[in-house]
């Protein structure tokens, strides 16, 4: 099926992902009004629901009657905290916090993984290599890709606790400079850094796994300081 176009014949998709890509928004990552949103893209209601279906699917955002529509993979939990949290918070804490949890439950999920929860990881590398994706729009499958892998770690706990560490680094990296509007190369490091922890994951190797994201999260977070 192809996507609707707007008023100038731009499909409503590519316009929805080209303001997310230009606009900032607030630090809880709240989009717009609906209304107010379909007036500044000069389309629908209807056709602008349908966009936020297809980037909802992809995990990009979320939605909650009565709240509005988010920027991101999942529900922020308490926002007020987590800008608090973000205000007081520099890269170095995050870098350090990330090194704690996220190998950790790299190393789980090698553990624990169903093949669904496998599959779930692929796909999501799969579409951060999306022709056409923007920053922003990689951004959404990186976070997708690594909330899969906490999941996979099958503790609740710790998954609340990873939700609660992303949404703070959201905020932190949101006004970050991106090296370019288009999106990152195919040559991109992280990609094969990806495919190295989840290919651990898959094989059961908790140590590989573990070791993979650690220098993956080092790597991101040098590239991030060095920008």
């Amino acid at each position: 099926m192809e996507p609707e176009p707007g008023l100038d014949g731009t499909p409503v998709l590519t316009l929805l992902q080209a303001y997310l890509a230009s606009t900032p928004l607030p630090d809880s990552g709240r989009l717009p009004p609906e209304r107010e949103l379909a007036e500044a893209l000069g389309v629908s209601r209807a056709e602008l629901r349908k966009a936020l279906a297809t980037l909802e699917a992809e995990g990009q955002l979320w939605r909650h009657v009565g709240k509005g529509t988010f920027l991101g993979a999942r529900p922020l939990a308490a926002i007020g905290d987590v800008a608090q949290l973000a205000r007081q918070a520099g890269a170095d804490d995050m870098l350090r916090a990330r090194l704690v949890l996220e190998p950790q439950l790299a190393a789980l999920a090698a553990r624990h993984a169903t093949p669904a929860q496998v599959e779930a990881m692929r796909a999501a590398m799969e579409a951060s290599r999306r022709p056409g994706l923007s920053w922003r729009g990689y951004e959404g499958q990186d976070a997708r890709l690594h909330r899969e892998i906490a999941a996979a770690a099958g503790n609740p706990l710790l998954l609340h606790l990873f939700d609660q560490l992303a949404a703070i680094r959201r905020v932190l990296t949101w006004n970050r400079p991106r090296p370019q509007p288009e999106g990152p190369p195919p040559g991109h490091p992280s990609f094969a850094e990806h495919e190295g922890i989840v290919a651990a994951i898959a094989g059961g190797e908790a140590a590989a796994a573990q070791a993979r994201m650690h220098d993956h999260i080092a790597a991101v977070h040098r590239i991030i300081a060095a920008g």
